[in-house]
């Protein structure tokens, strides 16, 4: 028997009876983290990695019935030993190591493999069978080191500083933004925030991550010389919104791995494209599976065709699992650019 099998609800593990990240409700849930698309609302029971607790509490309800686990903590249900062991992609993200009869499964939720100083970083744990991510699968995805991609963030602010124009950069309010915070020079400016990524900084810092004073934006006037100064960190969701016009003229970038395809920064009509993704490059997929040890892989969202006979052609068992994982990274669109149009 599989320890983990692909069920309408989501990831079930029958020994355990308990589902991980479901899409639709179910009795007992195990959470990897606090993205939309892995933790919903309406589950009986929730488990989770302690780190990612009020994040969960935040997005759920904190009435929820959650109970947590420090990473590394064993907990024995029905015969199955389970334990949470860090995944590097957000605070909170963890990956699900189940042990059974002798065998191990590790279910890797999200994950990156540089550490970033916002959340524990990636720590990889042998297994059997891991069921991995594959959001970047294609060998296109390779990552520059996120501290060049912040002295772009940095350049690209002080240029539109110098002509007293707002820099307005785009990137998910729960994990991009506080990594962001955390690498760029803070002494450039003022940095605004829109109000769904305030309350995630706040955690953050409770947590005792380092991310400097940041300005609800609806705070400042736009009349204010600040704003013409100011770096704004928002959701994609304000894009072409009301919210906007505050900042008058302005300069707009977007944060995301999808930013490596060309054509993905004219959809998003945004004036700038900053590769910086919370997920694993292509090179990564290749290293944590390869450091798992695994025989056996299960290939989770993305395309994972490509991960899937590459593997093969390593003489690895690869299939895939169908799953609802992947909304709350970006729009199909971005998703569905031409993979041959890679930006030098």
């Amino acid at each position: 028997m599989d320890l983990v099998v692909s069920r309408p609800e989501g990831l079930y593990c029958p020994a355990g009876d308990f589902y991980i990240d479901p899409w639709r409700p179910v009795e007992r849930a195990v959470i990897t983290h606090a993205h939309g698309d892995h933790a919903r609302a309406g589950n009986q029971h929730y488990l989770a990695a302690a780190p990612g607790e009020t994040i969960l509490r935040m997005r759920l309800g904190q009435a929820i019935n959650l109970q947590s686990l420090g990473y590394g903590e064993r907990l024995l249900h029905q015969g199955v030993f389970l334990s949470f062991h860090p995944a590097g992609h957000v605070l909170g993200s963890a990956q699900v190591r189940l042990e059974y009869a002798g065998e191990v499964w590790v279910a890797s939720g999200d994950y990156k493999i540089e550490p970033d100083g916002t959340c524990a970083p990636f720590e990889p744990v042998r297994c059997d069978t891991f069921i991995t991510e594959s959001t970047f699968d294609l060998p296109i995805y390779r990552w520059q080191p996120q501290a060049q991609v912040f002295a772009e963030i940095n350049r690209w602010w002080q240029a539109n500083a110098a002509v007293e124009k707002t820099s307005v950069l785009f990137c998910y309010s729960l994990g991009k933004a506080q990594r962001i915070l955390h690498g760029i020079d803070a002494r450039l400016g003022p940095v605004l925030v829109h109000d769904a990524v305030e309350p995630i900084n706040r955690i953050y810092r409770e947590a005792g991550i380092y991310l400097p004073p940041t300005i609800h934006a609806t705070e400042i006037k736009k009349s204010d010389p600040m704003m013409r100064k100011a770096l704004v960190l928002a959701p994609p969701s304000a894009a072409n919104s009301s919210w906007m016009r505050r900042f008058g003229d302005y300069s707009d970038g977007f944060a995301s791995g999808w930013m490596r395809l060309r054509g993905t920064r004219r959809r998003r009509s945004v004036d700038r494209g900053f590769v910086l993704s919370d997920h694993t490059d292509w090179p990564g997929l290749l290293w944590a599976i390869e450091q798992t040890g695994a025989e056996r892989i299960m290939v989770t969202h993305g395309t994972a065709g490509a991960l899937v006979r590459h593997l093969r052609e390593q003489g690895l068992d690869a299939t895939t699992f169908d799953t609802e994982y992947g909304d709350d990274e970006d729009d199909a669109i971005i998703a569905q650019a031409e993979p041959a149009k890679v930006l030098p």
